[in-house]
């Protein structure tokens, strides 16, 4: 110090600032890494005291962190209100007080990992679950006149679409509430389903439906969707005996009068326990699948349901066999989409058992894949642009190749669903992809044709040797991308369908552009032997001459049955949007189209 005092005082001045300057360097200092001067979901909380209830939730569990950093999250936000009328049914005075776990549970219930804002919400559940790993399900009220978006049918929003620097906030006027009884426990409180439990533990299924969640060594799920039946439905359900006397099937002794041909219902291959078993399908099944998914297998073994919606209605089992039309049941949509710990449960409004099953087409969109889906952004919708995933992103698909190429989905306004498949540089070597398997839908056992949809390439680009596989067997025949059929680009005359059909190719969108390049090969006939889903895997060990940028593009893969029209019905272009909005397709939704229906609408195509 003494030194210090004998230097000039200008040198003291300047030795101090050096020192300031060094302890102002080992400061910690808050760089805002932001690109504006938008706050971030936590910043926002911070700032608006209506919502500092929650905001204290994210504080307790430590994730107020997370929420204030990059990403793009959704926050369901409760008001203080709301988190008041929580804490108040838990009969707790501060939030202190309810269990670490149970807020974690509670805050991660109201967060999803993808901003997803109230245009893209439907009647029924968001494709991306939440980080507790349940989904939220989203639907409309009308109270006194005035309508509002419902979450989980218990909360209603009421501000919208707060966007924020990493995500979008939509505020609620209750807490959500964690899903925590198992489906047994579920079905056994609700009085109208009294009936359904009796049958349940006659069977062991209570049990079963009532074990938590557990993984396979694939890390595959055990989620349970019941289709359950009230006991108003068994109130109206009757059976003629063969003796001519017609009963009730409203008790347990007579529904195993009419099922239980063991007359022990907790065997497996008791008609009454295949009963049972034909109401569970496997997986986390919400109304919005089972209104565009049309097969679903069962736990009954190799039994398949049917679903499809028609009008608002989704009816199970409803089909035509030998020109005949088996009325189904339909999915009560007021009370299905019940989450559940360990599935979900729905309501039908009639009683269905086991039928046999015919072979049935499966018109099998190779975009329809749950990834793809939720980018809610882009996917099949109006100015939506190309995405890609990398290897292993894709649950239900798999390939081989250059690590750093993409599979995309691309818009294209003439392909069945207004899109296609896209394999970027499909190649042997590491200079491309070099197969790609996919997991089908559920197709019923019989025997099928199947046909590939794709866009042959006019700039000679694609594989021109492209083998199919089915559950590991190679078809018959080769898929060429550079093939264009013998069909001449007019619209007007050439070939007919049945004369292209008798070649292995067909049109399969109506009405027809030849610019479009869409064309149907037909590469083998296979033996499906049980029900369920199956592999389709496309590979290539040759490709010369292709060159960079798109390689090969394909739309769908139908199997259908060799006994049925190949050629019709046909399918329409474009992706659905809303009623009354023209997007180059019917308005109804309705993708197939029958000749029937083409000739009533007929444009002088001869090529129909």
């Amino acid at each position: 110090m003494k030194r210090l005092l004998r230097l000039p005082s200008v040198w003291r001045l300047t030795l101090l600032f050096l020192i300031a300057l060094a302890f102002q360097s080992c400061s910690e200092q808050k760089i805002k890494e932001s690109t504006d001067e938008t706050l971030n979901i936590t910043e926002y909380l911070r700032a608006n005291p209506d919502y500092s209830l929650f905001l204290e939730i994210l504080d307790i569990t430590n994730y107020a962190s997370f929420m204030n950093t990059y990403g793009t999250y959704t926050l369901f936000l409760p008001t203080n209100e709301a988190v008041e009328a929580y804490m108040n049914d838990l009969g707790v005075n501060s939030l202190s007080e309810i269990p670490l776990q149970d807020l974690q549970d509670l805050a991660k219930l109201h967060i999803l990992e993808q901003k997803v804002s109230t245009t893209v919400f439907t009647d029924g559940k968001i494709p991306t679950p939440s980080m507790y790993g349940q989904f939220l399900i989203t639907g409309a009220a009308n109270n006194n006149d005035v309508s509002s978006i419902t979450v989980n049918k218990t909360a209603n929003i009421v501000v919208s679409n707060v966007e924020l620097g990493n995500g979008v906030i939509h505020v609620i006027d209750k807490v959500l509430r964690v899903a925590k009884k198992t489906l047994a426990e579920q079905i056994e409180a609700d009085p109208n389903l009294s009936l359904f439990t009796e049958v349940l533990k006659a069977t062991g299924w209570y049990d079963k439906l009532n074990q938590p969640v557990a993984y396979d060594e694939n890390n595959v799920a055990s989620y349970l969707s019941v289709l359950a039946q009230s006991n108003e439905v068994y109130n109206n359900t009757t059976w003629k005996k063969p003796d001519g006397q017609t009963i009730t099937l409203n008790t347990l002794d007579n529904l195993k009068l009419r099922y239980s041909h063991l007359g022990d219902p907790t065997k497996a291959a008791d008609s009454l326990n295949l009963y049972v078993q034909y109401h569970i399908v496997p997986g986390l099944n919400y109304l919005a699948d089972f209104a565009t998914t049309p097969v679903f297998l069962t736990k009954a073994p190799l039994e398949v349901i049917t679903s499809k919606l028609v009008g608002q209605d989704i009816l199970i089992n409803e089909d035509v066999f030998n020109g005949v039309l088996e009325k189904g049941v339909g999915i009560i949509r007021e009370q299905s989409d019940e989450t559940c710990a360990n599935g979900v449960l729905h309501y039908v409004d009639g009683n269905y058992s086991l039928k046999k099953r015919n072979p049935s087409p499966v018109y099998f969109d190779l975009c329809d894949q749950p990834e793809m889906a939720n980018n809610v952004a882009n996917y099949r919708k109006v100015g939506g642009v190309t995405f890609g995933f990398k290897m292993g992103e894709m649950k239900d698909v798999t390939w081989t190749g250059n690590t750093g190429y993409l599979m995309n989905w691309n818009p294209y306004g003439g392909g069945y669903n207004g899109d296609l498949w896209n394999v970027f540089r499909f190649r042997t070597g590491s200079g491309g992809l070099n197969d790609v398997e996919f997991t089908t839908p559920v197709i019923i056992k019989g025997r099928y044709k199947i046909w590939v949809a794709y866009r042959f390439s006019p700039d000679s680009k694609a594989s021109g040797n492209t083998k199919v596989f089915f559950d590991g067997v190679q078809t018959s025949r080769i898929l060429n991308g550079k093939e264009r059929p013998n069909d001449p680009a007019s619209t007007t005359t050439g070939v007919g369908d049945r004369v292209l059909e008798s070649q292995g190719y067909k049109r399969y969108i109506f009405p027809f552009v030849a610019g479009d390049y869409l064309y149907s090969r037909l590469v083998g006939i296979v033996e499906v032997t049980t029900t369920g889903r199956h592999k389709i895997k496309f590979n290539t060990d040759a490709c010369t001459g292709c060159g960079g940028g798109n390689a090969d593009q394909w739309d769908m893969v139908e199997f259908r049955p060799v006994d049925m029209d190949q050629v019709w019905p046909k399918f329409r272009k474009g992706f659905k949007t809303a009623p009354g909005v023209a997007n180059g397709n019917d308005l109804n939704g309705d993708y197939l189209i029958s000749r029937q229906e083409a000739d009533r609408g007929d444009n002088g195509n001869s090529g129909y």
